[in-house]
This record gives structure tokens, sequence and C-alpha cells, in this order.
């Protein structure tokens, strides 16, 4: 037996540390049968193990790193290589006492001494009898013991229980091996060449996953059936609890696959970013609720977004919803919840802007003026919403940016012209590819405060179509009682917008949806007088122009005059943005000369501006001679102004019909009707002769025939063109006229009178025919843009024929 070495699983891998290791071979019965016979020693040096239990027959190997285990391992391997191992109960101490080690060990044999590169020693021990302590006789240089031998209970050889017992602990064995993962396959043929069974007791017993107490209360069993069956009841356990892992493990194997699949490639993602200078999603995440922190807004708000970037870090990077949520995440994070910008009440500074940047406008500049005041006085006052409606070119737009520095709040701009898509306005829902928020929001997020100057523009431009009237979407956004809660489908929740102060823009209201109308306050503006687009074209429109063309006052300028003359040779507006464009075209030819190095008139004459801009093209605006029967000077409205135009009729031979031209609508026509009428049932006061409305026909027609015309206004012009036509007399010199008609010879008040006034003005017209109560709009014009000129109010027609009829006869009467 001292020649034998025995070959175990714990002391396979021990070959690599010595290349010149002999094999040691199982124990067999007949090696068992000699280690029993052998007589221990009455004494012997005790090794503690920290979390080893040693049995019988079994080799293992021993890492010794205490200086008291070294030393004995070297002493008793310099003598008869015996020892008596024990295992300790606290593994944590490190110079265990007598009392503080378990009584019943295994006596072992030192096979094989390794000495470590650390300093350690690992030895090779085989495990031969148990042994209890009896007394210890000394703790030092190590602890030295006699002992006394445990005898063991052995079944006999027909034991059939027993030997099922045997029979089953090898099948469980060969079963735990293949269920495990972390057991070599070869150590089936090891359990099954194993003849002894006491040692294949002690085998499995040492190598199951069992905790030093219980394998030590394994060692501790006397009757060997007993402990037999003890060790299948540890077996069993094991096993049941492989099988269930195992079983486990099948069912989720997939998803842990994919998962880990999921996660390696997210790694290799997170690593590839990381060189490339980006941000893992993690960052992204964090990032994300840093800002969150400094938001101002309130704990509704704050809960619906800790919920969506939960839902963000739940979701896969790799999917579309990821870039969804995120996209949703940064909209939140850049909108500015409860961030105003604070008001400037000074409104001498605020007039001071408004005065600056736009000429006239008196009342325009007073109803923002009283506006800022009441802010100043309530400075919760939600802001009204305001509509500036008038001709283009008279500063609507540009009149927010100077509400918006007067305030000290940030200027946002939305052009609404030709917009039909009602997701325009209120977003998309997130789930839609590409899906946005609505203009509003985007245009809060870039000025980054809640409470602009924000400019609808064009707001009669809108459109509806198949996607949706966008009009229709601005009624909540522009209800003061609604738009606190302002619903965007992309943003998913109420958005407060009533203290934004939106001014709308707009050129004909009447083309406004009249719910949205009804929502906002109305303001119109006027076109300019000749008067003020010069001051405006002096203060405002030249040096502009010089500037932006590269120029000097010292290289370039332009007198009053010669301003005049442009404002009415060549633009014919109510607005200034056509003369911009004439003082533009007169600049760049100065520049021109300027850069060629060519001699030119540094200011303006009438001849260099004949020169640039060719000749005048707006003389047809002037007023025409009376000498022609039925020619009538009459006032009208359109979209970029006030107008003159010409009622003409002429008489011929016929049965008494009446045709008319000029692209007429319903409503001129039928002013054609009723004035025809009046004529006819009082021809004998007017000094008809009643015999023509049989013998002739009358014809009637409104010059510029490429123009729709409508409206009731032209009704007493075209009267007076009738009675100076069925009268041959002539109208009065330079007088116009307008105003509705009945047949009960009334003449009603029509609109617009301001612009109708401006473009008589400007065609040279001194005497104005009017409706009496159109005089309160006359009263609102300054009293210097009316000088030159003499209002007559009617409120009869017989009072516009006495005024605009002569008694003097045309050149060349026709005798009727």
């Amino acid at each position: 037996m001292s020649q034998q070495k025995i070959l175990t699983l714990d002391s396979l891998s021990l070959q690599e540390m010595d290349q010149d290791a002999e094999l040691i071979p199982l124990l067999t019965p007949e090696d068992e049968e000699e280690m029993n016979q052998e007589s221990l020693p009455a004494d012997l040096p005790i090794l503690p193990l920290r979390n080893t239990v040693l049995f019988p027959g079994v080799v293992i190997p021993i890492t010794a790193g205490r200086d008291k285990s070294i030393k004995l391992l070297n002493d008793a391997n310099n003598a008869d290589k015996i020892i008596g191992v024990v295992s300790q109960k606290d593994e944590e101490d490190e110079d265990p006492t007598e009392d503080q080690i378990n009584k019943v060990g295994t006596v072992a044999r030192i096979l094989r001494v390794l000495k470590m590169p650390d300093g350690n020693v690992t030895v090779i021990l085989q495990g031969k009898k148990r042994f209890e302590i009896d007394q210890v006789t000394t703790t030092e240089p190590y602890i030295r013991a006699t002992i006394k031998e445990v005898a063991e209970e052995r079944p006999a050889d027909d034991d059939n229980e027993f030997l099922a017992i045997i029979d089953s602990i090898r099948e469980l064995a060969i079963q735990i091996i293949k269920e495990s993962p972390n057991i070599p396959s070869e150590a089936t043929f090891a359990i099954k060449n194993i003849e002894s069974n006491p040692f294949l007791i002690n085998f499995v017993s040492s190598n199951m996953n069992l905790t030093a107490q219980e394998k030590q209360s394994l060692l501790e069993v006397h009757d060997l059936k007993e402990r037999a069956y003890e060790t299948l009841k540890h077996m069993n356990i094991e096993l049941q609890k492989l099988e269930l892992k195992n079983d486990i493990q099948s069912k989720v194997r997939f998803d842990l696959d994919q998962q880990q699949r999921e996660y390696f490639l997210q790694q290799q993602m997170k690593t590839i970013q990381e060189e490339l200078g980006g941000n893992s999603t993690e960052q992204e995440i964090e990032e994300m609720r840093k800002k969150a922190k400094a938001k101002q807004w309130d704990a509704k708000v704050g809960e619906h977004f800790e919920k969506e970037i939960q839902k963000l870090q739940r979701t896969n990077p790799n999917s579309p919803d990821f870039g969804i949520q995120r996209n949703y995440l940064e909209l939140f994070l850049e909108l500015p919840w409860n961030e105003y910008t604070e008001d400037n009440f000074d409104l001498k500074r605020a007039q001071t802007i408004l005065d600056r940047d736009h000429y006239g406008m008196e009342e325009i500049k007073k109803r923002i003026i009283e506006h800022l005041a009441v802010l100043k006085l309530r400075n919760d006052m939600k802001s009204p919403i305001l509509c500036f409606t008038g001709p283009p070119g008279v500063g609507k737009t540009s009149i927010g940016r100077s509400i918006a520095e007067a305030l000290g709040r940030e200027y946002v701009r939305m052009s609404l012209g030709g917009l039909r898509d009602e997701a325009e306005i209120r977003g998309h829902r997130k789930t839609y590819i590409g899906a946005m928020p609505g203009r509003i929001l985007q245009n809060l997020k870039k000025v980054k405060s809640s409470n602009p100057v924000f400019i609808l523009d064009e707001i009669d431009k809108l459109s509806s179509s198949h996607n949706g009237d966008p009009s229709s979407a601005l009624l909540e956004a522009l209800d003061p009682e609604q738009n606190k809660e302002f619903y965007d489908n992309f943003l998913e929740m109420g958005f407060d917008l009533s203290k934004i102060m939106f001014i709308a823009t707009s050129n004909n209201i009447a083309a406004v949806q009249p719910a949205l109308r009804d929502r906002m306050e109305i303001i119109t503006m006027t076109g300019y007088t000749v008067e003020e687009k010069i001051e405006i074209a002096k203060q405002h429109l030249v040096p502009k122009q010089i500037k932006d063309h590269g120029l000097t006052t010292k290289q370039f300028s332009i007198g009053k005059k010669q301003v005049e003359k442009i404002v009415e040779g060549y633009t014919r507006e109510s607005g200034v943005r056509g003369l911009e464009k004439k003082i533009a075209q007169m600049v760049r030819h100065a520049a021109k000369s300027v850069a060629m190095e060519e001699e030119y008139n540094v200011k303006a004459t009438d001849e260099d501006v004949v020169k640039v801009l060719g000749a005048p093209r707006m003389e047809r605006d002037k007023y025409e001679n009376n000498e022609t029967a039925g020619v009538v000077t009459g006032l009208a409205w359109t979209s970029v102004g006030g107008d003159i135009l010409f009622v003409e009729s002429i008489i011929s031979a016929g049965k008494g019909g009446i045709t008319f031209t000029g692209n007429m609508g319903t409503v001129m026509k039928e002013s054609i009707t009723i004035a025809m009428e009046y004529v006819k049932a009082n021809a004998e006061i007017l000094g008809v002769n009643p015999e023509i409305f049989t013998k002739y026909n009358i014809h009637v027609h409104i010059p510029e025939g490429a123009t729709p015309k409508d409206g009731p206004s032209a009704g007493i012009a075209m009267l007076t063109s009738l009675v100076s036509l069925l009268t041959q007399k002539k109208v009065k010199k330079h007088l116009a006229m307008t105003g509705e008609i009945t047949l009960r010879g009334k003449v009603l008040p029509v609109g617009g009178i301001k612009e109708k006034i401006l473009a008589a003005k400007r065609a040279k017209i001194k005497e104005i025919i009017l409706c009496v109560e159109n005089k309160r709009d006359i009263d609102e014009i300054n009293a210097d843009y009316l000088q030159g000129l003499t209002f007559h109010y009617v409120s009869e027609m017989s009072e516009v024929l006495e005024i605009a009829i002569t008694k003097d006869k045309v050149k060349n009467p026709k005798t009727l």
C-alpha cells in the first residue's frame, strides 16, 4: 500500500504542476482492506482545514498558507508522512484552538508536497481511517494530540437494501454528472470503475456540492449504511435542484440568448459611439434628466416626462420607436415651460420706438399704448388678439416687430399664406413617420419664451383642403378662454399660450372665417397720403436703401420734389412697397455709377428720375375733362387701396333697351337699373323727354374691363352719368362722388372712405360728394391731408344732381 498511489478527479489538475507525476489509480477493495488493517499511531500532528473535509480513501490537494501548517507539513513529510486532518468549526479563524476544531477527523498520508512560487505549500493527501481526538498534548509549534480510532459499523455483504442504496448512489452520481454543466463527462468513468462500496460513498460525499459542516456531519456517522442513506438524500436534493435549474434555463434560453446577443451588439455600438465621440444611450438619458431638473414645469408635466423617459429606457435603441420617443422628449425639454421674458412698461420709450419706426398711424399707436398701459396696471391680464387689416405695404407686419421691441419681448412671425393643412397648426400624432409639432410650438421652441409677440401674417390667405381647415384649428389658439390649455397632437398635452401677444394681419378681413374674426379685435390700417409717403420715404426708405446698397448720404440723396414725382408718376398703391422698389432702382443706378467711376448727380434731379425709371406711367389716374356728356368720376375701394373709376354712358337710336359692360358684378348692375328707373320716374322733374326711353338705347360702360368691379358705391355716379347723358349737360369740373342709391331717392353711406379720398387727391380732384353719414369718416382723417378738397354731404339724389349737373350744354350736344 505504501507504493500504491490513488487517482481521483481532484488530483487530475495537479499533474500540470509536475510533469513527472506518476499516475494514481483508483482505490481497489484489496487496497481498502489493507488500509483498514493498518494500525493508527498513538498521537498525531493535527492539521486544521478551513473549508474542506477529508474522507477515508479520497485524495485531495490542500494549499497551506499558515506558518504552523507549513511547518507541520514539512516535519511530517520528512518523518513518516502521517498526519491527522480535521475541519475547523469557523473557517475565518486564522489560528484555531482545541475548542475551535472538530473532534472527528481522518488520518491522512502525504503523497506529495509542492512548494508554490508565492511561498504557500500545496500538498496531496490521501485519507485512511477516521479518528477522534482524545487529548491535545501541545499547541506549539502546531497542534499535536493523542487519538483513538472511530469504529465503523458495516452492513453484511448480502444486505440487499444497502446494495440497492449503493446502486442508487452510482446511478444518481452519473445522472448528476450529465445534468451539471460544470462537471466533466469523464467523471462518469471514475464512478463506474469504483469497486469498493465504502470508497464510493466517501468519494461521492467528498465531491458533492455540500457545505463543510454538512460533510462533517456525514463523516461523523458511524453506521456505513446510514451514511450511504444520508448521502443518497443529499444527492436527490442536488439532482432536483439541477433538473429545476435546467428546466428554467430551457424555457428562457431563447430569450436570454436573444437578450445577450442584443446586449453584446449594444455594447459594441456603445464602444464604437464612444470611440467616434458620440454619446451612449445611457448618457443621453442622463443628460435629459439633468436638463429636466432645470425646467420650470409643474408637477403634472414633470410626472408625464418621467413616465415617458422610463418608456425610452425600456425601448430598444435599434427600434424605430426609440427615435420617435427621443424626439418627443427633446421637444419636451426644449419648450419654454413657464419661461417668460420680463415686460418693459416704459410707455414713453414705447411711444418713441413706435414713432421712430412708423410715420403716421396715430390711431394704431394710440391703441397699442393703451394696451401696454392696461398691462402695466394689471400684470395678469390676458393678451387680446389684435388683427391689423388693410392694404399691402402699409406696415402691418413691421409694426409687430416694433411692439416686441417696445415690450422687450421676443418676436415671432408665422406666415399663414396658402396654409391648408390643419397639422401645421396642431401638429401630427407622434406615431406617424416624420411627425412634428405644430408651427406654433416650433416657433416657441425657437425663441425659448412663452410670452413673445407672435405675428400671424396673412391670416385671410388660409385655405382648407382634405387635410382639414387650418382656420378652425386656430380657433383654440386665438381664444383667450381656451388657449391656456392649447392641445398639440404631437405634445399630447396642453400648453399655455395665454401670455402670448398674438397679432394677426390681413388684407381683406371679410375673407377670414366669422368665428375666427369674432375672436380678434379688428384694427383697420388705411393707406398713406402723398404727404405721408414723402415723409416715410425721407425718414425710412431712402436711408435704408442707401445703406443696403453700400452707399453713404454723401454719395447719393433724393429731394422731396423728386420723391413726390416718383409717388405720383410711378406708383399706384396705398402702401409704400412699390415706392421702396422705385427708390431702390434710383439708388442702384447711383451705386453702379460709383462702382464704375462714372459721373452722376449726387442729388437726384427730375431728369434723373425720368432717365432711370422711364416716363411716368400713372397719368391715367388724373381727372379727365367734362366736355363729353355721360362721363362721371367715381371713387372705388380695392384690396390695394383706393382708386378712381369713370362711368361712361352713351345713347343711340333703338327701342329703349339698356346694356352695360366693364366686368361688373351683380350689385353694380343693380345700381344701374335703380338709377335708370329713378330717372324714368322723375323724367319731368329732371327735364328729360319721356319719349327718349322708347326711341333710344342706352349703354353704360366702366373702363378697364380686365378688372372685376362690384359694389353699390358707384350708384350716385351712375345716376349722374345717365342724367348728364339724357340732358346733354356738363358734369361739374374736378368732381368725384361715391354713395349708394335707393328707389326712394335716398343716398346711403359706403365704406373705404379714407382710401377713396386719398385716391381722389392723387387724381387732382377738388370736390367730392358723399353721403351725410360718411362725414364721421372724414372727421377721423388728419385735416392736413384734406387741404384743397371740398366735401358736399348729401342725403337725397336730387341734391347730388343739383351739385353735379351744370346748366351748360356739352360740346356738340345731341338733339334728343
